[in-house]
């Protein structure tokens, strides 16, 4: 019998299947996920559902759709489907939805994102930890539950050309110059959604020379994992688009709701930059806007939200504390360091596919070649996130704090310390494994390296 606790997290479901899940724990988070939403006034009668590619999608999925109909709310299958285009559907349809995915994790994993109509986030505090003990409750009694018959209807739809449709409304590409674009897709959910959204398979063409990489859809990911935040699955995207002689190259993870860049000389560009460029482009359609970020983006990101007329407010990293400040502030974008990107435009949740627009668009726009327009937006030198073992965690802050006691502190998510030049640190302990991630930025890379072998040295000794 599967124990909830280990696989429910703070955002979402995610463990080994069927090490640590099953079919038979699909249907009882299913089954109180509907009960949750009754409970927290919720007054909609169905439940929209899409699942990714990997091999024990369908069947979670179909077991999950049983338990909600088993409490009297009918299921709308959208059926293969980036989390973006659950979100989609639970927005456009003003729907909950349930999106069957592990995200960029390997394929022996999945698991679900949740969201209730209009594609508000589930997290731990609001309603996942009542989720789970539902769901556990249900699985731990022996005998077999009352069921509501006759059921509510199982519907079935194909959202892949509206939600198409849908972005090419927000980001108009016609009439940029042509670009070659290497798009790597880690044999996931960008498989499907590409092809649609920017290829010529539903719409109208656009003028991009799209290069495939890995857009066959292959749950066991024969290439590499579909997780771009590690280097190593950028190698071929990278070399790709040197060998091409392309504009540019973008990476999809798994469940295609995330995007990376890289420019036309193979180097990656931040997503911090990223954050920043779309973040000029949301200000000049909505002057004087609210942009989210998390607290370890770049400095560089509210810097240039100020200069352009908008107010950054910092937020803790994740996306269900991201969505809720978005929707607390009414923030035109949001940004995240984890490449996930968040817009109004597409009720506050997060779509790497639109992000990708955004940039396609500022570099079609103009001449200049990626790496030149990319170089306004990155300003300084980061670390990235570097994790570190440790059973003390708080032991190793509060030595961290001491080293440092001139520096100017605060807690909103773990330990964020500024100094006078400018640079900072953030060490953050893990939710759910005995780690330390630290974020390190300075103006220059040596007093980057330098603050980052220090604070490591202390955090590791």
């Amino acid at each position: 019998m599967s124990d909830l606790s280990a696989i429910v997290k703070a955002y979402d479901v995610r463990g080994t299947v069927p090490g640590q899940w099953d079919e038979a724990a699909a249907e009882a988070l299913g089954a109180a996920f509907a009960q949750l939403l009754r409970t927290s006034g919720e007054h909609r009668d169905t439940v929209v559902i899409a699942h990714d590619m990997r091999e024990s999608s369908p069947g979670l999925a179909a077991a999950f759709a049983d338990g909600v109909r088993a409490e009297g709310l009918g299921v709308l299958d959208v059926g293969l489907g980036s989390t973006d285009l659950l979100y989609y559907a639970s927005g456009s349809l003003d729907l909950p939805g349930a999106m069957f995915t592990a995200s960029h994790n390997p394929a022996a994993y999945n698991g679900i994102k949740m969201c209730r109509a209009g594609a508000r986030p589930i997290g731990q505090d609001t309603g996942l930890t009542e989720l789970r003990d539902r769901a556990q409750a249900l699985l731990d009694k022996a005998e077999p539950r009352p069921v509501e018959e006759p059921r509510p209807p199982l519907r079935r739809r194909d959202l892949l050309a509206e939600y198409a449709a849908h972005l090419r409304t927000l980001v108009d590409l016609s009439g940029i110059r042509p670009l070659k674009v290497v798009i790597d897709a880690g044999n996931g959910m960008g498989g499907h959604t590409v092809p649609a959204v920017l290829g010529a398979t539903v719409l109208p063409a656009l003028p991009l020379d799209i290069v495939p990489l890995y857009f066959e859809l292959d749950g066991s990911f024969p290439n590499h994992e579909a997780n771009p935040l590690d280097p190593a699955n950028l190698v071929d995207l990278q070399a790709a688009v040197t060998r091409h002689g392309a504009d540019l190259g973008l990476a999809f993870d798994g469940d295609a709701d995330r995007c990376f860049v890289i420019d036309e000389r193979g180097a990656p560009v931040s997503p911090s930059a990223i954050t920043a460029l779309v973040a000029v482009r949301e200000l000049a359609k909505h002057p004087g806007a609210t942009i989210i970020h998390n607290l370890i983006t770049s400095s560089a990101v509210p810097e240039i939200v100020r200069e352009h007329g908008g107010q950054p407010v910092r937020s803790r990293v994740g996306h269900s504390f991201i969505k809720a400040d978005m929707a607390r502030t009414n923030a035109a974008f949001g940004g995240e360091h984890s490449a996930h990107y968040y817009f109004r435009d597409f009720w506050f949740a997060d779509t790497g596919m639109l992000a990708a627009m955004h940039l396609l668009a500022a570099l079609g726009e103009q001449e200049a070649p990626l790496s030149d327009l990319a170089r306004a937006y990155q300003r300084y030198a980061a670390s990235g996130e570097i994790n570190s073992t440790v059973p003390d965690q708080q032991v190793k802050l509060a030595d961290v704090r001491r080293a440092y006691p001139d520096a100017e502190t605060d807690e909103l998510d773990g330990l964020t310390m500024r100094f006078p030049d400018g640079a900072w640190i953030n060490l953050r302990p893990s939710n759910t494994e005995p780690l330390l991630r630290l974020n390190v930025e300075a103006p220059t890379p040596e007093r980057m390296a330098a603050l980052r072998d220090d604070v490591l040295g202390l955090v590791r000794r």
